[in-house]
């Protein structure tokens, strides 16, 4: 992705700039706006919540922090000289994300506490109505929904659910104002948050239950403090930076590619599994309770999980692990599977979030009234994880197929947003001849997916339980097959025999 520049006004008397509404200002929104604003763009930037951030503002449980290495995680046009850790935490993350708006003029672009609820596209002019949750309505040539995979928290829709009498809330929604000092604390998941917060729930609640429906792979996570000299390094050269960047890109491209089996015959999955076995035997004295995280799926079925605190906590005598999954709610706790029941003081969902409910909450319609969920109702699908024959004019950043195994989400956005910009000239070249846009061909689209479900049906997802999936005939709609590199090479550069005018 090109480094986004202030943006240029144009011409006098040149002709009206495009207008893009983006919906969501995390990484993927932000990727989006600046790339956009920068091709000339009139950019609007809706935020549902009260600042950017995504998923880095609203995730504030203790210990959350990212898996993928600082190196990593922030864009590659203006990369982040004062992380303080290898694998940098929430806090830091989110003030890196405000820097980045506050500097590069991203808050002149954005109306926070706005909802798009509806964007619906008109046939005869070829523009986008955005209804927003006030009853106010915007005009847009391109809309952009960057709400991403993981914005909306799943709570299962359990029998007694209402009638628990304690605290109760989402990971994704911490209740800071819940002191759990004491508490009889139940924790519905062991998925990448609930490996970050049950430690610290541990230090303090009288006893922690803990529900498990698949044991997840969880390795030693390389993390620490960067010393000194090296974080003094990084701050003055921005080569140092360039260079740690390109190093820990190629671990993680080799991390991903044999994930997804895109390196054939790598003994690196092999070295992992040892790597997790050898650190659960050191972590966990109880036979039998190893025996319970083991995982039934293969490695890299599910992300990869870091953390050196995992296990040992759940080692601990005041914490159990149950295998059985939640069957009902009641006033005072949980009832299991098995009958069990389980007293809680508090019981906390980590539950994960909506990841194949793309853009849950946004009605969407197309040409001649068709609505995208119909579209999609045997499984979300996307040219390139971004453009749907018949949607012309809306591109996904984050969309189907475009999540990763292993390696930062930010290699994907940033070849989406630069995909999305070179669009937008493409549909300003199309109304130059007196047509109303582009919209991607529906061969292009079927080719490309079937494609993807080709090769994921002869990678490790094809075995994995049903969360990749949106029905039973093993469609999987989130992940990406290949490589990082792969991708961006797709999206380099945007081909005009994919797409078809729409004619005035």
């Amino acid at each position: 992705m090109t480094d986004p520049s202030p943006a240029r006004p144009g011409p006098p008397g040149g002709p009206t700039p495009l207008r893009a509404v983006v919906v969501g200002a995390g990484f993927a929104g932000l990727a989006a706006a600046l790339r956009l604003r920068d091709a000339g763009l009139d950019v609007v930037v809706l935020e549902r919540a009260d600042d950017v951030g995504g998923v880095w503002r609203d995730n504030t449980y203790p210990g959350a922090a990212c898996d993928v290495p600082s190196a990593l995680y922030s864009f590659s046009f203006d990369s982040n000289p004062g992380w303080r850790r290898f694998y940098s935490e929430q806090p830091d993350i989110l003030a890196y994300l405000r820097d980045v708006a506050d500097r590069r003029g991203v808050r002149d672009l954005l109306r926070t506490r706005t909802t798009a609820v509806a964007v619906t596209y008109d046939d005869d002019t070829g523009r986008w109505d955005v209804e927003l949750d006030s009853g106010e309505h915007l005009e847009a040539d391109l809309v952009v929904p960057a709400v991403g995979q993981l914005s909306e928290p799943v709570v299962p829709d359990l029998p007694g659910l209402a009638d628990f009498a304690g605290p109760a809330f989402h990971s994704a929604t911490w209740r800071h104002d819940v002191d759990l000092t004491g508490k009889r604390v139940v924790v519905v998941g062991t998925g990448a948050s609930a490996i970050q917060f049950v430690p610290r729930v541990a230090d303090v609640a009288a006893s922690v239950t803990v529900l498990q429906r698949s044991a997840p792979y969880v390795v030693p996570k390389p993390d620490g403090v960067y010393p000194a000299p090296v974080r003094a390094l990084l701050v003055r050269s921005a080569l140092a930076r360039k260079v740690e960047r390109r190093a820990v890109w190629h671990l993680s491209e080799w991390l991903n590619g044999a994930l997804t089996g895109e390196i054939p015959g790598s003994r690196l999955p092999g070295a992992l599994r040892r790597l997790w076995g050898w650190q659960l035997r050191r972590s966990v004295r109880d036979p039998e309770l190893r025996a319970r995280l083991e995982p039934t799926d293969p490695l890299g079925c599910k992300r990869l999980l870091f953390s050196n605190e995992w296990y040992a906590a759940l080692d601990r005598p005041h914490v159990d692990v149950v295998t059985a999954g939640v069957a009902h709610v009641v006033a005072d706790g949980v009832v299991d599977e098995d009958g069990r029941h389980h007293p809680a003081d508090v019981v906390i969902w980590g539950t994960g979030f909506a990841a194949t409910d793309f853009l849950r909450g946004l009605e969407v319609t197309g040409r001649d009234g068709r609505r995208l969920a119909d579209h999609w109702a045997d499984g979300a699908t996307a040219h390139l994880g971004v453009t749907v024959p018949g949607f012309p004019g809306l591109a996904i950043m984050y969309g189907p197929n475009t999540n990763l195994g292993g390696s930062s989400i930010l290699g994907m956005l940033e070849p989406q947003a630069e995909y999305v910009a070179q669009l937008a000239a493409g549909i300003a070249e199309a109304r130059e001849r007196g047509a109303l846009g582009l919209d991607v061909r529906p061969e292009t689209a079927a080719t490309y997916d079937a494609e993807v479900q080709q090769r994921l049906a002869g990678s490790v997802w094809a075995g994995c339980a049903s969360w990749y999936r949106t029905d039973g005939d093993g469609r999987i709609t989130t992940n990406w097959p290949g490589t990082v590199a792969e991708y961006q090479r797709r999206l380099a550069v945007l081909a005009p025999a994919d797409f078809e005018e729409v004619k005035a």
